[in-house]
Order: C-alpha cells, then sequence, then structure tokens
C-alpha cells in the first residue's frame, strides 16, 4: 500500500513541475496568445485570436438590426452582439471588422471562409441548420401590430372587438391572411407589395393597424411615440441566431459562452444598452440562484 502512495505522490509531482513548465513556456504570452495556444489547431478560435480582430459578416440597412447612424458608422442590435464577441475575444470592443453582405450571401460566405461569422438578423430553421451552426438565440422575433396613438383602436383588444371594421395591412404573401387571422379572426386584410408601404397605410389612416415584425413595433414606438404605438400582441415566434462554420465545436463553444455571459451573466453592459436604445426594452433582471439559461 505504501508503495502505491509513493508512485501516485511521484506522479503528482512530475504532473506538477510539467505544468509549471507549461505556464513558464507561455508566461510571458498575451492572454488572447494563450487562448490561442490551447484552442484546436484547425478551429477558427485560434485563427481569429492570432489575427487581432474578428470578421463579421452583416447588412447595414435594417433598422433596428444593422444600419448607419447620422455619422455613417454600422450601428444597431446585430453590431452590438458583434462587439460583444468582439469584447470576449480581445477584451476590446473595436476589434472587429464588418463584412457588408447580402442577405443571400450569408450561408455562402461562412462555408468559403470569406467571414468567421454571421450576426445578421438570421432566422433559425432545420433546413439551415443542414449548412451552419447556429449559435443560442439573441432574440425571438415575432409578428406584432403597428398602431396609432391617437387611434381608438390602439390596442389589441379594441383591435379584436371591432370585428370585420378593424382593417389591418401586411406584407403580400401566401400566408398572410392566415398570420393576420391567428391574431384577428375577423379583422379586413390589406396586402401590400412592401414594407413601406405596409407602414404607409396605417400613417394615412387607411387601416388601423399593421402587422409587422415585433422588432420594428419596438423601434419605432421607441424612436416616434408620438406617431406609433405597440397594440400589445405579438406571436409567431421566430429564432434570430448567429450562423458560423460547421465541425468546429471550439468555435461555437466560445460564441455561445460570450453570448451568455452578455445575456445572463456579469458582462452586460452592451448588451442591456443596446436593448435599451433599439427596442425600449429594459435589462432583464439576473437573479442569481438557480441557472435560467
Amino acid at each position: 500500500m505504501t508503495k502505491i502512495f509513493k508512485e501516485r505522490r511521484d506522479m503528482m509531482k512530475l504532473s506538477a513541475l510539467g505544468l509549471a513548465g507549461a505556464a513558464a513556456a507561455v508566461g510571458g504570452a498575451t492572454l488572447a496568445e494563450k487562448a490561442a495556444a490551447q484552442a484546436s489547431s484547425g478551429s477558427l478560435l485560434r485563427t481569429v485570436l492570432s489575427r487581432g480582430r474578428v470578421l463579421v459578416g452583416t447588412g447595414s440597412t435594417n433598422a433596428p438590426w444593422h444600419f448607419e447612424n447620422e455619422k455613417g458608422e454600422l450601428v444597431g442590435m446585430d453590431i452590438a452582439m458583434a462587439r460583444i464577441l468582439a469584447k470576449g475575444l480581445f477584451d476590446d470592443e473595436s476589434k472587429v471588422e464588418f463584412i457588408r453582405q447580402d442577405p443571400a450571401q450569408r450561408i455562402p460566405n461562412i462555408n468559403t471562409g470569406k467571414v468567421d461569422i454571421v450576426i445578421q438578423f438570421m432566422t433559425v430553421n432545420p433546413q439551415r441548420a443542414q449548412l451552419v451552426n447556429f449559435t443560442r438565440p439573441y432574440y425571438v422575433e415575432g409578428v406584432s401590430l403597428l398602431t396609432r396613438p391617437d387611434s381608438e383602436m390602439k390596442g389589441y383588444d379594441a383591435l379584436a372587438k371591432a370585428g370585420s371594421k378593424a382593417r389591418v395591412s401586411i406584407l403580400q404573401n401566401a400566408d398572410a391572411d392566415k398570420t393576420v387571422q391567428a391574431a384577428l379572426p375577423q379583422a379586413t386584410i390589406m396586402q401590400l407589395d412592401t414594407q413601406a408601404n405596409v407602414i404607409q397605410a396605417l400613417d394615412s389612416k387607411r387601416v388601423d393597424a399593421a402587422a409587422v415584425d415585433l422588432s420594428t413595433v419596438q423601434w419605432l414606438a421607441k424612436r416616434q411615440p408620438d406617431r406609433y404605438a405597440d397594440a400589445g400582441k405579438k406571436w409567431y415566434s421566430m429564432l434570430y441566431a448567429a450562423a458560423l462554420r460547421q465541425n468546429d465545436p471550439d468555435w461555437l463553444r466560445f460564441v455561445n459562452t460570450t453570448f451568455e455571459v452578455a445575456m445572463y451573466g456579469h458582462q452586460n453592459a452592451i448588451y442591456d444598452k443596446a436593448l435599451d436604445e433599439y427596442f425600449g426594452i429594459p435589462a432583464p433582471v439576473r437573479e442569481p440562484g438557480l441557472p435560467r439559461i
């Protein structure tokens, strides 16, 4: 028995010496360099850390997700998520290079390596999941009702009570009528060719509500409360997540960890500011105790 204990003690000493030697070898390295050295040699995590910036595919024309401010800078919720990732990688949210792309290029640019990750209001579905890996969702999109604050049908209850007298505009598509009828079964529906015309019909009082994305309702009601209101109804959930290449678990785990710390943990300054600025949503209460992730 004494011999077994001695062998174990000797092995522990050797292990400790090995760890100490490894630590000494990288003692002068930066945190990013240390992390890169530990990542799988084939992982984008190592490549990104070694490069010193992350390449993010995104858009520039869809508020509140990605658009240019008055200074010509890219801003929006997608841009905030990219800066959260850069902060996690380099402790510097500016170390991100945005690759502006058409939505049709989201998956091709991931798979050809033009971008490290796509953060571009990308809806998660099983078909796309066969081609890319999705991160944990960072927003649950849906359909909502945009109304006018001066309308007698400002709220959802009034719209529902009005029956067929409630007029609702929506972007023209095969399921448009069914989408509206899921919330307002008796409403009179007006299908229009562009999202701008859907909202313009509300502006001109040709309709009492516009059925648009929840994020659009939150954005417009936040920015122009004298002109637009949220009727208080949302349905038809769709998950928005970032997308990255398949077969790279180190990269996927790192991005998920970074997003989770920003959304549910203690490094949430960028995330909370974006929620308020783009959606008028207060920061979530993060109560210590049982996990809620």
